[in-house]
């Protein structure tokens, strides 16, 4: 990973030490290279070359401010899936005509909020949906563009749970559902279908499974398009992975081959809602060791950092690796560690008899592929204050989002007016 040299024996993350990062805000902390995140968007450009594309990052990744500018500063829009994420797109700057909103279970009110902003689609995923937007469009006396999402029944070749365009799988409007569909579609007031969408899941890494939906899609496109709807997008979707382990990430540019292919002649716009393959190489969760315990059948390296911080490894059996900041031989002597949290919980952890150099108390570990879905999942679950984030650029690092201290924690809680002291009367309720 070129963006974390070992620098004096010391971890970096472009030019700054891990070590005075941890200095600066204690650890637990995430940490972002604004030059891995531009690298990876730059380089997806790239490959869709003259393709008619708007690149949307999907926010669900890492909706960080900082790192939502960051893309909009290079051009990027912005896939977004519920009204909070509509408003943090917005404050970063994403023009409201590169904004699709996406989901399963967009509320009136948020629906209400996009069609005040003026995006560019909703992409709907049922029926019920589409009646709903058409009800909030005519009580405004406007017309949503949409897109119906697709439900191609197609095996992405990713974790079961992130998987979304089978059959099975709760996103999408099923292809034989879809005549029906739009025959309802054509008697709603307050709405234009203006396109098609897809997506068929997340941390895709085989680009092969994308040949299918995307085939699919644009045939039914071509089909409609020729039947009269007044189709003019083709939206992509996302789901491009990074490489956790040993995998190879996915070939970027067979991706676009399988786009041009697809689309060759069609002469309609493309939208691509990249997230992870954005963001998640950019990230690193740095975490300090408290103890070292030697049990009876494993050893067990107790960190500060805990799955309240990041639940992947807890959620989904994630793979990261994990490098110690204290630069280490090639033919050290590695020792297997159980590395896991203080969370009251058995499942917290994120490494099983992961083959490390020798740890100790006080040394700090880099989980790496941490920069999406990590923070943006963060809870304070044993009321632990989630993990402060940092960009850094270069030699530059900023805090771009603070620790919060126990008492701004406590204090999001309200007391009910009989357990508030300080509303309490000295005599008991009641009294004559």
């Amino acid at each position: 990973m070129t963006f974390y040299p070992y620098k004096n024996g010391r971890l970096h993350i472009e030019g700054v030490s891990l070590d005075e990062l941890a200095a600066r805000v204690g650890t637990p902390f995430y940490c972002y290279s604004a030059s891995a995140m531009e690298t990876a968007y730059t380089s997806f450009v790239a490959a869709l070359g003259d393709l008619p594309a708007t690149v949307c990052y999907a926010l669900k990744a890492n909706s960080n401010q900082a790192v939502i500018k960051t893309f909009a500063q290079l051009g990027a829009g912005a896939d977004v899936v519920s009204e909070g994420e509509l408003r943090r797109a917005l404050a970063a700057g994403v023009p409201a005509k590169k904004i699709v909103f996406a989901g399963v279970g967009k509320q009136p009110s948020e629906m209400a909020t996009a069609l005040d902003a003026g995006i560019l689609q909703f992409n709907v995923e049922s029926l019920p949906e589409l009646e709903a937007l058409s009800r909030v469009a005519q009580e405004k006396g406007s017309v949503a563009p949409v897109a119906l999402r697709i439900n191609p029944d197609v095996d992405a070749l990713t974790h079961a749970k992130i998987s979304t365009g089978k059959a099975e799988n709760k996103f999408g409007i099923d292809i034989p559902s879809l005549r029906g569909f739009l025959a309802s579609a054509a008697e709603l007031p307050g709405v234009r279908v203006e396109g098609l969408a897809v997506h068929i899941g997340s941390q895709v890494t085989d680009v092969n499974p994308y040949r299918t939906a995307f085939e699919r899609l644009v045939a039914l496109f071509v089909e409609l398009r020729d039947a009269g709807w007044p189709l003019e997008r083709l939206d992509m979707g996302g789901g491009l992975g990074i490489a956790y382990r040993d995998g190879a990430a996915p070939d970027i540019t067979r991706y676009a081959e399988i786009v041009r292919g697809a689309v060759a002649g069609v002469g309609c716009k493309l939208i691509f809602e990249p997230g992870r393959f954005l963001t998640g190489n950019a990230g690193l969760l740095v975490t300090r060791t408290v103890y070292v315990k030697h049990g009876t059948a494993r050893r067990f390296v107790i960190v500060d950092a805990a799955m309240n911080d990041l639940i992947r490894p807890t959620l989904y059996d994630a793979w990261h690796d994990i490098l110690p900041v204290a630069q280490f031989s090639p033919d050290a002597a590695r020792e297997p560690y159980d590395i896991v949290g203080p969370i009251c919980e058995s499942s917290d952890i994120f490494a099983e008899q992961r083959s490390l150099p020798t740890v100790a108390p006080d040394d700090l570990l880099a989980i790496c592929s941490s920069g999406a879905y990590g923070a943006v999942m963060a809870s304070s679950y044993n009321s632990r204050p989630p993990a402060p984030e940092i960009l850094v650029r270069g030699k530059d690092y900023a805090v771009i989002r603070p620790r919060m201290d126990y008492d701004a924690l406590i204090g999001q809680d309200r007391l009910p007016e009989w357990l508030d002291d300080s509303q309490q009367s000295s005599e008991p309720r009641g009294a004559a």
